[in-house]
């Protein structure tokens, strides 16, 4: 994986992590699966379930083995497996609230795209956004200022303009999410503003909690 030469630092991409036609036999698999019946953006879990009210681990649901389909599309990177694994559904228009992955409870982060391509947008605070564009099949890990510092989202539209001007209409598009959890669960990053570790040491409520709303439009990823 090469870092991209932007800011934030930290996002490493690689290309054609798998080839077309695997991408085309798991988006059959995927287009299969049962999944929950509301509009917008679903999601499904393996592993340790990711839990909308604490957005960390469910500890009420039992862990889920990963399926056959999956293994091959698991980062080697790491070591080890991850711990926790979301596989999202994106319909033509959909995206994600800008969101911080919780510090605490997960520490490195990896994200597979496949079917359409899509603009991720980062932000530092209230700073200029920065866009990612995330071809199909690219596997990205986010570290350093992207895992820890910056948000990262998906703006709701139908479609994406490019730098050379480019009108690009959205399509169907599935991510795979990877985490890893934090050993000990306590991040010592320091970053009050979007660090709920650092955020409890002061004794602030978490703020980052996005917990009003449509749960399908809930950060997960």
């Amino acid at each position: 994986m090469e870092e991209l030469p932007i800011k934030p630092s930290g996002i490493r991409m690689q290309e054609d992590f798998i080839s077309e036609e695997h991408e085309r036999e798991v988006i059959a698999i995927l287009e299969s699966l049962d999944w929950p019946n509301r509009r917008g953006r679903v999601s499904l879990h393996w592993g340790y379930t990711f839990s909308y009210q604490t957005f960390g681990i469910d500890k009420d649901t039992p862990y889920k083995p990963f399926p056959d389909w999956l293994a091959p599309l698991l980062p080697e990177t790491e070591g080890r497996p991850p711990d926790q694994v979301c596989l999202q559904y994106y319909p033509p228009g959909s995206g994600i609230p800008p969101h911080v992955d919780t510090h605490s409870a997960f520490d490195q982060l990896y994200a597979l795209s496949l079917g359409a391509p899509v603009l991720m947008d980062f932000r530092e605070g209230k700073g200029p956004r920065t866009e990612v564009d995330l071809p199909p099949r690219s596997m990205v890990q986010m570290s350093g200022d992207a895992r820890l510092h910056w948000t990262h989202g998906i703006r709701q539209r139908m479609t994406d303009t490019l730098r050379d001007g480019t009108v690009r209409p959205r399509a169907p598009r599935w991510s795979l999410t990877y985490r890893w959890m934090r050993e000990g669960a306590a991040c010592e990053c320091g970053d009050v503003s979007v660090c709920d570790t650092a955020q409890s040491r002061v004794g602030l409520e978490r703020e980052y909690r996005w917990k009003q709303g449509d749960q399908s439009q809930t950060p997960a990823a």
